[in-house]
């Protein structure tokens, strides 16, 4: 795919979006409390008309979004892309019911999603789920002498969750949540069923985590909590691929959040080394600093073009869409905590006091590199990708 630039609509847009994140999305984040879901926040995203772009945009416009937010608004950026994640699969395969109930209230920011899929022992991992989806027996039957996938005799098939999910954002404060569920024991990634699953069903609990990071995230505990078929998302058995479709989706535009911070660090560095007065001169007229600042736009430029090439693939159908997603969160996400850890070396010990734009951005860029999928795991899906591609010649 070649290279491209956008057009003057999109960059007045994404110009639009930064000055509404700063001016009126920055204050709300501001007053929210650390590791709660700042609901102020989320409902002001969704009288904006962001969180309804959600469901109407394409890969390209929710990176465009997320960078946009991210260079102002942090918070802003990741409280817009959690209702994205938790809210695509019932978006992409959801019932007309089960749309109707939680998609509005998701739009207009008055529902709470999480997608619910990483777990103690299966993070990177993801189909090592050891949640339990166990068909629940008719009632006056005892137990199956082992979990099968069935439909009880008496009406739709029933199932309790059993297990435990970990490190899930918007936990424990969510409204509902897309829960990846082993439904068939030994079977892998084609074993996994998706539920729609409430956060008020019976036997469903949870904890706040505190994290390097404040943001709302937490723990799940499933103790036979009970869905139906109305809850599955998709097909049983099928829902590995939902979790993959929306990680294909999110994976570039988590590389886009990251751009976003480079480039806010960036923009603070270019600022602070222009005005800085050292060695009888400015902090710029130094060749080490100069060359280490084109370094970080090098880079930034480098990242931003690669997921927008990665957006666009996705925007386009092209069956190179999980390669290109890979490589686009990878190199995006490790550039960023490269672009971010220069600043702080450029800045000096000012870049460490809490409450510094880049001490702040310091702490956020660490995780992009771990969630929906470490860098490791995108290296892996690149070379499978690429041997793949090689075999098929």
């Amino acid at each position: 795919m070649t290279a491209f630039s956008l057009e003057p609509a999109q960059l007045a847009w994404c110009a639009e979006l930064r000055t509404l994140a700063a001016q009126r999305l920055r204050p709300l984040a501001d007053k929210g409390e650390p590791g709660h879901v700042n609901r102020a926040l989320v409902a002001e995203l969704g009288s904006l008309g962001l969180l309804g772009r959600l469901f109407t945009s394409g890969a390209l416009d929710l990176c465009l979004m997320r960078e946009s937010l991210a260079y102002a608004c942090t918070e802003a950026e990741t409280a817009l892309a959690l209702q994205g994640l938790g809210a695509h699969p019932v978006h992409a395969h959801g019932t007309r019911e089960q749309r109707a109930r939680w998609l509005p209230r998701v739009a207009d920011g008055t529902a709470i999603a999480a997608f619910a899929l990483s777990e103690p022992g299966a993070g990177s991992d993801a189909a090592a789920l050891e949640l339990r989806a166990e068909p629940e027996p008719p009632p006056g039957e005892g137990p199956p002498a082992a979990p099968a996938l069935a439909a009880a005799p008496d009406g739709p098939a029933r199932w309790r969750l059993t297990g435990e999910k970990c490190w899930i954002s918007n936990a424990p404060e969510a409204d509902f949540y897309t829960v990846f569920a082993r439904t068939t024991p030994g079977a892998g990634a084609r074993g996994v069923t998706a539920f729609l699953v409430p956060a008020d069903r019976p036997g469903l609990t949870g904890r706040g985590l505190d994290m390097l990071s404040p943001h709302p995230i937490g723990a799940l505990r499933f103790d036979a909590v009970p869905v139906t078929a109305d809850d599955v998302l998709g097909e049983a058995d099928r829902g590995f691929r939902v979790a993959m479709g929306t990680l294909n989706l999110f994976r570039p535009s988590v590389g886009a959040f990251a751009v976003g911070m480079a480039q806010a660090a960036l923009d603070a560095t270019l600022a602070h080394t222009a005005g800085r007065d050292a060695f009888g001169g400015k902090l710029r007229d130094l060749q080490a600093v100069s060359h280490q600042v084109a370094e970080m736009a090098l880079r930034t430029e480098a990242a931003r073009l690669m997921v927008h090439a990665a957006a666009s693939a996705h925007d386009a159908d092209a069956p190179d869409v999980p390669r290109r997603s890979a490589m686009a969160k990878l190199l995006a996400t490790e550039t960023a905590q490269y672009v971010v850890d220069a600043a702080v070396q450029l800045h000096g010990a000012r870049a460490l006091q809490r409450g510094h734009l880049l001490e702040h951005l310091y702490r956020e860029v660490r995780a992009p590199r771990i969630y929906e999928g470490a860098s490791e795991v995108q290296r892996g899906i690149i070379a499978k990708e690429l041997y793949a591609r090689q075999e098929a010649r």
